[in-house]
């Protein structure tokens, strides 16, 4: 059984920072690809940034480009979402998810999920 377990989440201003983190147990923590996903009340679920399983290659949505960072640890099973320049439509709960091997912005091809983090930017 994959566990996944996000935290991090919170209230800040506009323009300020936050750093998610995802602990992920049950599996070996380097077989997994890791995405982050995020839902906003009212709107689908949708993609926000991933990473491959040895943290050589990253992806992100074009709407969080050059504000955020995913990274992980894979000594700690660990995979962090770095959150700068917050907007407030970055306001949503934020997913962390795993898949084997190769990442992917389909949220349809992640196997596991954590249970989400609550993100709120005030303007």
């Amino acid at each position: 059984q994959v566990e996944l377990v996000e935290s991090g989440g919170g209230l800040v201003q506009a323009g300020g920072s936050l750093r998610l983190s995802c602990t992920v147990s049950g599996r070996t923590f380097s077989n997994f690809a890791m995405g982050w996903f995020r839902q906003a009340p009212g709107k689908e679920r949708e993609f926000v940034a991933a990473i491959s399983w040895n943290g050589g290659s990253t992806n992100y949505a074009d709407s969080v480009k050059g504000r955020f960072t995913i990274s992980r640890d894979n000594a700690k099973n660990m995979v962090y979402l770095q959150m700068n320049s917050l907007k407030a439509e970055d306001s949503a709960v934020y997913y962390c998810a795993a898949r084997l091997w190769t990442r992917s912005t389909l949220q349809a091809e992640y196997n596991y999920w954590g249970q989400g983090t609550q993100v709120t930017v005030s303007s």
